[in-house]
């Protein structure tokens, strides 16, 4: 077997020096003056109702496109700041297709200024022949200086017509679903403070409501109140009561069992129902309750949470089925909920309150989950506040994916917070790799791949044995796979050193491997994650796995100068690549919710035309070249655009031939950012990169490789699981002076 190998070296950064060029029509369309009007005529008509209406202090417009949009084809020149205006995004499917719809708010004269635009560009197209214009038109108004309008800039003229031509019609959309529950809701961003708008409908709301400046927790009265006096402010809402999805317990006879006294074991962080004092690891566990001291509590609230940590102390010693290698961790647990309902709303602050207080702890497990189905438009208010958390303190969590209970419908889609983009969430499977018979699916926001990863959580006839308050159990649940991912995540970060982005990307890498396909039911993710941590950190002797960490410092970050090895002038090797990183997200901006995009192009380095280096991706992926039109839903499609998990390979071929050598037989790498707000960020961003090459003819080509490296000026360190877990017991250990 060969370790896995670290790559230290310089990423070269450049900035983004492609220019737009001249805006036009896409080639071969048109837009017509009666559309042009009948968009005249819709904003009109909201104009109207907010002059009457003026609580907000402006006006909530949405825009429904013609298709999914680019950030470059969303409204730019009608409204003015119009990226700053958005306060939503949300997906609207019709006859099969699904098109963009994004709210933005609006000052009355900003709206006023877009009706007199589109009657300028209104009336020029009419003057047109058939009262439409094309691209043709515009480049022919353009270099005959034809238009002579003096009340509209030609630029501002073409930039409205585009805007005309990729939005169907204008709208006030408003919330039509009641709750008659607590519920926590988002309302959109306007001119008065949150708490000031509330009270002038008439609903009082304490700090203690408020979870960020556009997220509260609402009674059913107030609720009614918001829904009857102003239901277009309300963005999104879920009930507030989760009801915790149930887990297959068994509880059996006691059997003898013990464990040594703890010393110096990293410390993993568990948030979920009470934890028992009365079980025989206890000493390995710091206990914090956080619930509210008025909610009465059965024995049945210790069950679940001390049988999760059960397993992430010391599971591998009553399953040695499966058996890790990593060893015990200690855990501080957090009793954050009992085993029936419980207030999300608590639980977010409970969680964001103990990460802020244990920054030490970086990899968090959470096995609580909602038995209500996420919603298709927008993230749930707990996986928000997870991706927040993570984006905020450099911590990862663990989460399950949900299970579907026994009287739940096929494709019963996940529940929070296993909507959660930066988490790594985990499903569940049977001993034969097949979905559980309690799977709950995916994708969130109709795009992003959740569950991550799947692992064995048990199932009818093959349970896990756990530790309960009251002796030995047996269980099965996504809630019993997590922990053991956490347990790897745990062993990769604290014992092996490496950062949340690598270790995430290689847990993602590995379950995917050379057979990945996409999964088209969304129940398993990337796949199955290897039971022995070796197998993630040591690869075949026919393979050579590396990583690598960047930081994003300008739009492109690269190295052209990565040596891969050749035989008879060839590269004998079938190569694949996952990238992670954390982005910072937006819940106001609904299914556009990642706010930092990387594209990665990973493949041998080429000359162009022009004499300068290119990379010739893997996965041929041509976002970002010159020349490349590609439009947002094959993007999204193709290239997974905007998700922060890359993961792209070739197909193992038992016929596939060796590839050309281009110039000095150089690989490279590169990391091409985006961000949907222009200075959204005003730091950098780290990323993971895991690289895996497989020799085509079953050689060990590994130390020509490093060869070639170290003579490139790379520094090679091999990561040793035996090593680098001795190192960390070292350095952990207690020093006596006399």
């Amino acid at each position: 077997m060969n370790s896995i190998l670290q790559l230290k070296g310089q990423f070269e950064h450049k900035k983004n020096q492609r220019g737009f060029g001249s805006v036009n029509l896409p080639s071969g369309c048109y837009v017509t003056s009666e559309h042009i009007f009948e968009l005249k005529s819709e904003l009109e008509g909201i104009l109207q109702r907010w002059m009457k209406n003026t609580l907000i202090g402006g006006a909530l417009v949405s825009a429904h496109y013609t298709k999914v949009v680019a950030k470059s084809n969303r409204i730019g020149c009608l409204f003015q700041k119009a990226n700053e205006a958005i306060r939503g995004a949300k997906f609207e499917e019709k006859e099969e297709n699904i098109y963009h719809v994004f709210t933005y708010f609006l000052s009355l004269d900003n709206l006023r200024e877009a009706i007199r635009r589109l009657a300028v560009c209104g009336e020029v197209v009419a003057s047109l022949d058939n009262g439409k214009i094309t691209a043709n038109q515009i480049t022919y108004l353009k270099e005959t200086k034809k238009y002579n309008r003096k009340d509209l800039a030609f630029t501002n003229f073409v930039g409205v017509v585009i805007d005309c031509f990729y939005v169907a019609k204008f709208s006030i959309d408003e919330d039509v679903e009641y709750l008659n529950e607590q519920s926590i809701v988002t309302i959109y961003k306007t001119k008065p403070k949150t708490r000031d708008l509330l009270e002038n409908l008439g609903i009082r709301v304490f700090e203690t409501g408020i979870i960020d400046e556009t997220t509260i927790y609402l009674t059913p009265d107030q609720f009614q109140i918001l829904k009857e006096k102003a239901p277009y402010l309300i963005a999104m809402q879920v009930r507030d009561l989760a009801q915790l999805d149930k887990d297959d317990i068994d509880i059996c006879d006691s059997s003898t069992i013990t464990i040594p006294s703890p010393k110096n074991e990293p410390v993993v962080g568990v948030i979920d129902t009470l934890f028992s004092k009365d079980v025989y690891f206890r000493d390995w566990v710091e206990y914090e309750q956080v619930l509210d001291k008025d909610i009465p509590i059965e024995n049945k609230d210790y069950y679940h949470g001390t049988e999760v940590t059960s397993i992430i102390v010391d599971g591998p010693s009553f399953n040695p089925g499966l058996d890790d290698g990593c060893g015990r961790f200690r855990v501080k647990h957090f009793g954050v909920a009992t085993h029936g309902r419980f207030s999300s709303f608590s639980v977010l602050k409970a969680i964001r309150n103990a990460v802020a207080a244990n920054r030490d702890i970086k990899v968090w497990n959470l096995s609580l989950g909602s038995a209500m189905e996420i919603h298709k438009n927008f993230i749930s208010p707990e996986a928000a506040e997870l991706d927040k958390i993570q984006s905020e303190f450099d911590v990862i969590f663990i989460v399950a994916g949900t299970n579907k209970p026994t009287d739940g419908i096929e494709n019963m889609r996940i529940g929070a917070p296993a909507d959660s983009i930066n988490s790594l969430v985990v499903n569940s499977v049977k001993r034969n790799n097949q979905p559980a018979s309690y799977k709950r699916v995916g994708p969130v926001l109709s795009f992003f791949h959740k569950p991550d990863v799947s692992y064995y959580g048990g199932d009818i006839g093959e349970k896990i044995r756990v530790c309960t308050p009251f002796g030995e159990g047996y269980v099965s649940g996504t809630s019993f796979a997590a922990p053991w991912i956490t347990r790897k995540m745990a062993f990769l970060i604290y014992k092996m050193g490496m950062s949340r982005e690598v270790a995430k990307a290689l847990i993602i890498d590995s379950a995917a491997g050379w057979k990945r396909r996409d999964d088209q039911t969304h129940s398993i993710g990337y796949g199955v994650v290897p039971i022995k941590i070796a197998d993630i950190l040591q690869t075949a002797n026919d393979e050579i796995r590396f990583f690598m960490i960047g930081t994003t410092d300008e739009y492109e970050t690269y190295t052209y100068n990565i040596p891969v090895p050749t035989y008879m002038d060839k590269h004998p090797f079938f190569a694949r690549a996952t990238l992670c990183y954390f982005p910072k997200c937006s819940r106001n901006q609904g299914v556009d919710y990642t706010d930092t995009e990387m594209d990665i192009h990973f493949g041998r380095v080429r000359e162009t035309k022009k004499g300068s280096p290119e990379i010739k991706s893997i996965n041929n992926n041509a976002q970002g070249e010159e020349g490349c039109a590609l439009y947002e839903g094959p993007a999204r499609e193709l290239y997974r655009k905007w998700d922060n998990i890359k993961h792209i390979s070739d197909e193992l071929k038992e016929r596939s031939r060796a590839r050309t050598k281009y110039g000095a037989g150089l690989w490279g790498l590169s990391v091409k950012t985006k961000e949907r707000q222009k200075s959204l960020h005003d730091k950098s961003m780290q990323f993971g990169v895991v690289i895996t090459l497989k020799e085509m003819n079953g050689v060990n080509r590994i130390d020509d490789f490093i060869k070639l490296c170290m003579v490139r000026g790379w520094i090679v360190n091999r990561v040793e699981v035996n090593v680098r877990a001795d190192i960390y017991a070292k350095a952990e250990e207690n020093i006596d002076f006399e």
